[in-house]
């Protein structure tokens, strides 16, 4: 069971593309973004099918992300091209109190883009309508049996999202994806597979000023069962986690955001207890 986990309990493979409150806005074309995400987790109970909790096991991570945004036009439709680029490693990683290995460094660099079908401006009852594509390519760190940075696998994750103005300075934001991740050989003789993971964002947004907003809501992983040889690994990516975003521009183009995220239910895999999350998002 333990070199399973080495290979599901991938942070790239146990999540699909998160979104914060306000990514699907539409900026005018030519403006680019540029980000920096610095991400820590910690869990302490972990959770397979089948046998149960299996005690003395903690997992803690130390993420940064990169990633780059351009806003074009193709035919008159906003178009958004993105690249992804995480690294970071595993302070602790602990299963049934024995010590993990680890593959640390530079994770996946993911590549995409979305267009958006439906943008009717800026107005308070505004919509916002984002069909993205994402490609997420093995180039990480990744290890038999050891849990690691990268996936090893190559994975294509369509996702849809929305901004909706609610009026009186609200807003919602959700996104919808599905994480398709191919089949890869490990050591010559071991196929991993693992079945299609769905993520639900969900997040209401109070835009307290022009600059300064707020959001509370919810984002849910479903499916992703884990296989070795068409045999299950009890590892999946099932969890409930609620989100409290704040973010500020603190010059024009400089905006710092903040995040703290917890677990209240997960299956097959680590429960975490805490997530945060800085981002630095500069816009030139």
């Amino acid at each position: 069971m333990l070199a399973a986990a080495g290979i599901a309990l991938s942070p790239s493979a146990a999540r699909a593309i998160d979104i914060a409150p306000g990514d699907y806005a539409v900026l005018p074309a030519g403006t680019s973004l540029g980000a920096l995400y610095f991400q820590y987790t910690s869990a302490d109970s972990l959770h397979v099918i089948g046998p149960g909790d299996v005690p003395a096991s903690e997992l803690k991570t130390a993420v940064g992300i990169l990633r780059g945004l351009h806003f074009t036009e193709v035919g008159g439709v906003p178009v958004a091209l993105h690249l992804i680029l995480p690294f970071g490693g595993f302070p602790e990683a602990r299963i049934g109190g024995v010590e993990q290995p680890t593959a640390e460094g530079f994770g996946d660099v993911t590549t995409g883009f979305t267009i958006y079908p439906i943008n009717t401006g800026t107005g308070e009852f505004a919509t916002t309508v984002g069909l993205s594509a994402f490609v997420t390519m093995p180039t990480g760190h990744h290890d038999l049996g050891s849990i690691s940075i990268g996936s090893g696998a190559w994975t294509a994750t369509p996702q849809v999202g929305l901004i909706q103005g609610l009026g009186h300075g609200f807003f919602f934001d959700g996104a919808a994806d599905v994480a398709f991740r191919r089949d890869s050989d490990e050591a010559g003789n071991l196929t991993v597979s693992q079945d299609p993971s769905f993520q639900l964002q969900a997040y209401l947004r109070y835009q307290v000023s022009q600059a300064t907003s707020v959001s509370f809501g919810y984002s849910g992983t479903f499916g992703g069962e884990s296989f070795v040889n068409d045999r299950a690994t009890g590892l999946q990516t099932r969890s409930d986690q609620l989100r409290l975003f704040a973010n500020t521009f603190v010059t024009p183009t400089v905006q710092i955001q903040g995040m703290i995220g917890t677990d209240i239910h997960a299956e097959g895999g680590f429960k975490q207890d805490l997530v945060a999350q800085i981002r630095l998002l500069t816009v030139f």
